[in-house]
């Protein structure tokens, strides 16, 4: 007897943060698989919905990557790139995440603890919107600086000094004159050397527009050029205030190609990171089924 696989039909939900866009998947028993081939074609432009990464909505306690946090939180992002990777975490993928969870009602509005690869993260949703939009804050922790100090990153046949920042996932920050010095980015930036990023890196072209004001352009780890990038602005802010000595308490907010995001640095040094969360769609995939 021959086995025919049947086609799939997946629920999916589309949102974005500043333009950096996502497909949302409710699993919350845990039931789907995601390869790396099924991510790409979901992400895909052409052959799915397109969206520069994946948010599998799953509760911890039917996720075996996180049933050690499922004591602290109850959903878990598991966050995967347009290309395929896994993602540690993602700054507008996770506001994006808690929008929907509280707007199907999975969720009550307020602060919802959510479980990453990078660890748990709290996220403010302030209300159920009729429309699907409104901003929303997430505790993106305390950045880190693992070094090496002297990396230097080439784009656009340039080179310039980078600053090493691992929010969660790492980020190389440059400062340029204007971030269209980057160029059209759809070549990947290169770092040297060349084991500072074992894993990879996405990078931040940042320019310093005046006090508590950065505009930056992002060439996004596993993705590409990404209109927004809510890790990276973290790390811009990050960065500059290490490059500049600036300590305490502060603001900032940074403009993207898709719209501004802002930043709080809170006394102890953890930031928050405030900016629209966007549903746009909601519908159904067609997958070829597999045995």
């Amino acid at each position: 007897m021959t086995f025919t696989p049947q086609p799939v039909t997946l629920p999916f939900t589309k949102g974005h943060g500043c333009e950096n866009s996502f497909l949302v998947l409710p699993d919350p028993d845990g039931r789907l698989h995601l390869t790396a081939e099924t991510t790409r074609r979901l992400a895909d432009i052409h052959t799915g919905a397109g969206a520069d990464g994946i948010l599998r909505a799953v509760r911890c306690t039917a996720e075996p990557e996180a049933a050690a946090m499922a004591g602290a939180a109850e959903w878990f992002m598991d966050y995967r790139n347009s290309d395929g990777s896994l993602g540690a975490m993602c700054g507008n993928g996770i506001r994006v995440l808690a929008r929907f969870l509280v707007d199907t009602g999975l969720c009550a509005p307020g602060t919802l603890a959510i479980a990453t690869r990078a660890g748990i993260r709290r996220v403010r949703v302030p209300s159920r919107s009729q429309d699907l939009q409104g901003p929303v804050t997430v505790a993106m922790g305390t950045p880190l600086f693992p070094g090496p100090d002297h990396i230097a990153v080439t784009a656009a046949g340039a080179s310039w000094p980078a600053i090493h920042v691992d929010m969660g996932n790492p980020h190389a920050v440059v400062f340029v004159d204007d971030s269209a010095d980057a160029g059209d980015l759809r070549t990947p930036p290169t770092a040297e050397p060349a084991d500072a990023y074992p894993h990879g890196f996405t990078t931040e072209f940042v320019a310093v527009r005046g006090p508590g004001h950065l505009a930056l352009r992002v060439h996004e780890r596993g993705v590409g050029e990404t209109r927004a990038c809510g890790t990276g602005a973290c790390a811009a802010v990050a960065a500059h205030r290490r490059h500049t000595g600036q300590t305490g308490a502060a603001g900032y907010h940074v403009d993207l190609p898709g719209g501004r995001l802002y930043i709080a640095v809170l006394p102890e040094g953890d930031m928050e990171l405030t900016g629209p969360a966007v549903i746009t769609a909601q519908g159904a995939l067609h997958l070829p089924g597999t045995a």
